[in-house]
């Protein structure tokens, strides 16, 4: 492809992030912002998506906070989603249950049941309580 838009960029990262290959994902979203290609929601949307599937928290929490701060993008459900599946999938419960509490918007079907089969996969039934 001679020149990539937003759209092509994207569809590539989430194309990538989608079918496990979280690493290329990483790597050509690097590549776009060296390109200068301006970051938009559904790039985020991809990059944490790979972080889930890749399990790098630490990184999925970096990229989020660089969503907000240093691209001034208002996070949606989807991308507070990710997180709720990337947290938990490390073991971190409580801070996904935080992320929820912290949320500006009210948490969907989908993430309270991502929230209660985290639980269950990591037998809490103390916090799956509270999830409900």
């Amino acid at each position: 492809m001679k020149t990539k838009d937003l759209i092509s960029w994207n569809t590539l990262i989430g194309g990538l992030a989608m079918h496990g290959r979280g690493v290329d994902a990483l790597n050509l979203f690097i590549r776009m912002k060296n390109a200068g290609q301006k970051l938009d929601g559904i790039t985020f949307l991809g990059i944490l998506c790979a972080c889930t599937h890749m399990g790098p928290v630490e990184d999925g929490l970096a990229y989020f906070q660089s969503m907000v701060h240093d691209n001034s993008i208002v996070p949606q459900i989807e991308h507070y989603g990710c997180m709720v599946d990337l947290l938990p999938r490390a073991g971190r419960l409580e801070q996904a249950m935080d992320f929820v509490s912290k949320m500006p918007m009210e948490p969907d079907v989908i993430i309270g049941a991502g929230l209660l089969g985290a639980c269950r996969t990591h037998k809490n039934v103390e916090l799956a309580e509270v999830a409900l």
